[in-house]
């Protein structure tokens, strides 16, 4: 009885709702205050002439009420909005985030039981004067509901632009990609759907390795599916097939849309047509209506944990990590013998990474959970960074040359072994902090698992990295035979520090080249003011040293402090033109618009992801992107080059990411000729390996 007495006020609000009840404010049908309160918010209050703004249609339901998706469902009803738009204004259709399920005695209801924003932008008009007041105004009709009770409203929503400069603050910012990372995700590439009888079955194109949680799809085009049917997802190389029962009267032809989601935090947005659909593949069970469940697969965690060990090991030979691990080194040549020693300092350089890298995982999965697009490295795509790890490049850079001393810099240099652990804690914290620039092989897919695994997993998949990363000195500390293998402590130690000055300082230069790529030949004017300046702090400090004076570290301490405070403070306001990049592949700026437009058109796509950043993006530029023959090669086949930088935050580019399965860069993909499945390629390239896709 409860069933059809919802049904029944359902479909009569329904009804109500568009009988055309006319109001100056948002309002339910007999009155009173609404029970989801709608407002319009821009992006930017002051939009450019020709640009484009979004706009947010933001939605708050009160307690224990719901709003509609587009598609309701089994009951109820969307949002609908006549707009009022000044002249040649116009706006696109709303973005919908991904909603919930409601299921209320055998009827599926697609609901937010929350606030949510409906975007849309707003198209400005080329000769829209400075200055000029744009009045946007909508009447809305909606069905606000409870689990009993459903009431149509309706209201007005308005707002006045002015006409400006298109400056966006960085809360609105903020506040607007939080919005838009609870939007699903467009899918790159085609989706096929095939009937047999009363079964529909989905073929959505997915990554093997990409996790894959509590699947449900959500169809967007009405009466084609049962919204309340269970269905069996499964998963077939990089694929997945969703299988559910015929709407009935459901047309046999035709594109249906919808909402893939695959995780809790993922979830995709398709367009499929008739086509064929694989069988067979193994099985994955959804999660129950109005819940958000992880379905764990142990051997799926430990394989991802793994390949963060897998990593982490790798990592050490990587070229962004080398110049930290020679002050390990000479702190391992340090303890000798020092069976005690060595493991003290070991588990002490672990511990320094365990830390870091722990504290990196939980801020990206804090950030993410708050709605920004974050991923592997996020740190370095912030010239404050940049400009506080120059600093301490430099520091490190001329405490290995000799200008002065500090024995945690130097990795326990005092006798007393409090100072060893202290050094080589500290070792180990910026070796993981700098190791971040770097993906090799194995960490790519265990990174872009850990943004959706629940947090206490992701953590552990943190810790694995870390534990991947310190492997080596653990080995050596706790195995005898590998630590007689290293050199004993001798004359040749000082050269050996002096020589480990010159990659450190190679490492500070890197670090000033991509300031400068940041913000452009103001960078490089800051970089070098800040290394200059730290290099007569630390001058005066190794002068005050030799002659034994004690309040060196009191007045070092403080100029270093007053550095930090300039790098902190000073990049945002450093403006200027960017230094343009080197010879190469010519490369179309990735949008996904590029990217479907080069696919339609039938031509074969190499698409890169790099950032400057990224010491493994740039040795594989360098070996392989940037050269004549491969350029060539390219150009013979007609290949189109899509390049996605990174260097800044770009959420357009973070979702991508995700979208495979990845959370950091290098990626590449190459998309073979009349629209095939794309192919991912090796995160270390080689010139033949580009060469090769032009021969296929």
């Amino acid at each position: 009885m409860r069933a059809l007495n919802h049904v029944f006020v359902t479909l009569l609000a329904a009804l109500l709702a568009f009988v055309g009840i006319t109001a100056a404010n948002a309002q339910p049908l007999g009155g009173g205050p609404p029970h989801i309160h709608a407002s319009l918010i821009a992006e930017t209050m002051q939009p450019a002439p020709g640009s484009k703004v979004t706009l947010a249609l933001l939605m708050q339901p009160e307690k224990t009420w719901h709003g509609y998706w587009d598609n309701p469902g089994d009951a109820g009803q969307g949002l609908r909005i006549d707009w009022n738009l000044p002249g040649e204004v116009t706006a696109t259709p709303f973005r919908y985030p991904v909603p919930q399920r409601l299921l209320i005695a055998g009827l599926m209801n697609h609901v937010y039981e929350h606030d949510y924003a409906l975007l849309f932008d707003l198209t400005i008009p080329p000769d829209a004067k400075p200055g000029q007041t744009l009045a946007i105004s909508g009447k809305a009709r909606w069905l606000a509901c409870t689990d009993s009770i459903c009431v149509p409203e309706q209201g007005v929503v308005d707002i006045a632009l002015t006409v400006g400069n298109g400056v966006v603050s960085p809360q609105d910012r903020a506040r607007f990609d939080g919005w838009r990372a609870q939007l699903p995700r467009p899918l790159d590439q085609p989706a096929t759907y095939e009937r047999k009888g009363d079964r529909i079955s989905f073929a959505i194109p997915y990554p093997a390795g990409a996790p894959v949680a509590a699947p449900w799809f959500f169809a967007e085009t009405q009466n084609r599916v049962r919204y309340a049917e269970p269905q069996i997802t499964r998963r077939r190389d990089d694929m997945l097939i969703v299988e559910t029962k015929v709407a009935e009267g459901a047309p046999d032809s035709g594109p249906i849309d919808g909402v893939l989601v695959v995780t809790p935090d993922v979830a995709l947005q398709i367009a499929a047509t008739a086509g064929e659909v694989p069988s067979g593949g193994q099985i994955i069970g959804p999660a129950p209506a109005n819940t958000a469940g992880y379905e764990f697969s142990l051997t799926g965690f430990l394989l991802t944990l793994g390949g963060a060990l897998l990593g982490g090991l790798i990592l050490n030979i990587m070229p962004c990590v080398f110049p930290i691990l020679s002050l390990k080194a000479i702190s391992l040549a340090k303890a000798g013998g020092d069976e005690r020693k060595a493991r003290s300092e070991a588990l002490a350089y672990t511990f320094g990474i365990l830390v870091t890298c722990l504290a990196l995982g939980a801020l990206m999965l804090g950030l993410k959970a708050a709605g920004t697009q974050v991923g592997w490295a996020f740190q370095l795509q912030e010239p404050r960074v940049i400009a506080l790890l120059l600093i301490l490049m430099v520091a490190i850079t001329l405490n290995l040359a000799g200008l002065f001393e500090l024995s945690v810099i130097a990795a326990g240099q005092g006798k007393a072994s409090q100072g060893g652990r202290a050094g080589a804690f500290w070792t180990g914290a910026l070796a993981a902090f700098v190791a971040t620039p770097c993906s090799g092989p194995f960490m790519a897919t265990a990174m872009g698992a850990a943004l959706v695994l629940p947090w206490p997993l992701a953590l552990t998949v943190f810790a694995g990295l870390a534990l991947g990363l310190a492997s080596p000195f653990l080995a050596i500390a706790y195995v005898p035979s590998l630590r007689r293998l290293m050199p004993r402590p001798g004359a040749w130690m000082a050269t050996f520090r002096l020589i480990m000055a010159v990659p450190m300082g190679l490492t500070a230069l890197a670090l000033l080249w991509l300031l400068s790529r940041q913000l452009g030949t103001g960078g490089i004017v800051l970089g070098a003011a800040l290394a200059l300046v730290t290099a007569l702090l630390l001058w005066f400090v190794g002068k005050a040293q030799r002659a034994g004076r004690g309040t060196s570290w009191a007045l070092g301490g403080a100029a270093i402090l007053a550095l930090g405070a300039a790098a902190i403070i000073v990049p945002p306001y450093v403006r200027s033109t960017k230094v343009a990049s080197g010879e190469g592949l010519t490369g179309i700026p990735f949008t996904q618009a590029a990217l479907a437009q080069a696919r339609r058109e039938g031509k074969p796509v190499f698409l890169y992801f790099t950032a400057d950043w990224c010491l493994t993006c740039k040795v594989n530029e360098a070996n392989a992107i940037d050269r004549g023959d491969v350029k060539k090669a390219f150009e013979a086949v007609g290949i189109v080059t899509i390049v996605g930088d990174w260097t800044s935050s770009d959420p357009a580019i973070t979702r991508f990411l995700e979208a495979h399965g990845r959370s950091g860069v290098p990626f590449y993909l190459y998309y073979p000729k009349g629209g095939a499945e794309p192919r991912e390629l090796p995160q270390v390239l080689t010139p033949g390996t580009l060469t090769d896709l032009a021969k296929s």
